[in-house]
């Protein structure tokens, strides 16, 4: 018997007829002889109605008073599903985030779990009860209701996991596994049998939007193995121990399994970046820092950076990018900041995007940057700006060239199935 945290997204909890089809698959767990907690995200959409909700009441709203709103929608599904579950004849019920509790520190709208009292929730799978858990939401030391952030049902998935000690967390999605690149792109993308936590944790920071970053962030740091499935299967469908989905676990423990490892795991896109470029900054000590000093105080994430050499040896240009949905306040921080900077001309460019070769192989194999530059300069494809880490190669390009890009970089690797 194992102890199984299973995850639902919103497309999975998007109306009765799905979280029937749900009920069947958690009922099936359980029936194999599992103890089985489930961690259930809003009906897809209801949270975007319920954030347009509070800003139609006040644009400058109180985050505290905005958790309180948008956490009502995973309380919604998990009760619903507690209902379907108890129709099909399973025992079931449902645990809100301040019942548990799942305590977080007090930054609205983006919590951080900081400890999750699971002795009831115990007691009651030890009583063959399945438990069904919102995701999303957590509680303050002084009792105020906080949410994750957009996506965070997967962190308090592995968050549970990790404090129940489960075997493992199963993430049931609107896809079957992780593929080598975006299926829709590439339809010889294979789906992968296995991924590292360092590979899917580049892959989800540069495009991949199969998981959460910081979900698997906190699985790597917790050691909770996460299996990644599809809830849109047949109802007769065997349980999740038996279905190819794609496992993300340790580097250790894949490196104990008989496979053959890909130098490269994957090619992720993401255009969702912005370019901006500032003219002839003086070259002198703190230049640098009077640029990203006042964009990190704004919490403006910045990613590629590249500084040149301006001609007269007295100047320089700076170019880096930011997410798209920052780049009005970058300008509007940079602009505020110019007698400071001291650049000439500030430019940007939204229609770019980041494409990036992920994979472990890179460790002990030379050339991976050589053969991504050499497949898009033999296309005509320019590169913009680059960045790099011990497993990962990124190049930023024009955005009408993304799906060439992918295709070119996913056949060079040979991760064409």
């Amino acid at each position: 018997m194992a102890r199984i945290v299973m995850k639902f997204g919103g497309t999975s909890m998007a109306g009765t007829e799905r979280i029937r089809r749900v009920a069947g698959i958690v009922r099936r767990q359980q029936e194999a002889g599992h103890e089985v907690a489930v961690v259930v995200s809003a009906m897809s959409g209801e949270t975007d109605r319920l954030v347009n909700f509070c800003r139609e009441a006040n644009a400058l709203y109180d985050p505290a008073e905005y958790d309180v709103v948008v956490a009502s929608g995973e309380q919604v599904t998990s009760g619903l599903l507690a209902l379907t579950l108890q129709s099909i004849g399973a025992k079931a019920r449902s645990w809100l985030g301040w019942q548990l509790p799942i305590r977080t520190d007090d930054a609205h709208a983006k919590a951080r779990i900081e400890s999750i009292d699971t002795d009831e929730i115990l007691a009651s799978m030890a009583r063959g009860e399945i438990a069904v858990i919102p995701g999303f939401q957590g509680l303050t030391a002084d009792n105020r209701i906080t949410t994750l952030g957009r996506g965070g049902s997967d962190t308090s998935a592995v968050a549970v996991a990790a404090a129940l000690k489960a075997d493992r967390c199963d993430i049931y999605t609107d896809v079957d596994g992780v593929y080598t690149t975006d299926p829709r792109i590439v339809a010889k993308a294979r789906k992968l049998k296995n991924v590292t936590y360092e590979e899917m944790l580049e892959l989800a920071s540069v495009g991949s939007k199969v998981l959460q970053t910081r979900s698997v962030s906190l699985a790597m740091k917790e050691k909770v193995r996460v299996q990644v499935l599809s809830s849109f299967i047949d109802e007769n469908a065997p349980a999740a121990d038996t279905l190819p989905g794609t496992m993300i676990v340790s580097d250790e423990e894949l490196e104990g399994l008989d496979m053959e490892r890909q130098l490269i795991t994957g090619i992720a896109a993401d255009k969702n970046d912005a370019k901006v470029i500032l003219t002839a900054v003086p070259d002198r000590p703190g230049a640098v820092s009077s640029i990203f000093g006042p964009l990190a105080e704004a919490n403006i994430n910045v990613d590629m950076i590249i500084q040149n050499v301006g001609r007269a040896d007295t100047d320089t240009d700076v170019t880096f990018t930011v997410p798209a949905a920052d780049l009005d306040r970058t300008v509007a921080v940079l602009e505020e900041n110019s007698a400071t900077i001291g650049f000439q001309k500030l430019s940007t460019d939204p229609k770019v995007a980041k494409i990036s070769v992920v994979g472990v192989g890179m460790r002990s194999h030379a050339g991976v940057a050589a053969m991504m530059f050499k497949a898009l300069a033999d296309r005509g494809i320019n590169i913009q700006a680059i960045s790099t880490s011990e497993i990962k190669v990124s190049v930023l390009i024009d955005s009408d060239e993304t799906e060439l890009a992918v295709r070119l970089l996913h056949t060079a690797y040979g991760l064409d199935g």
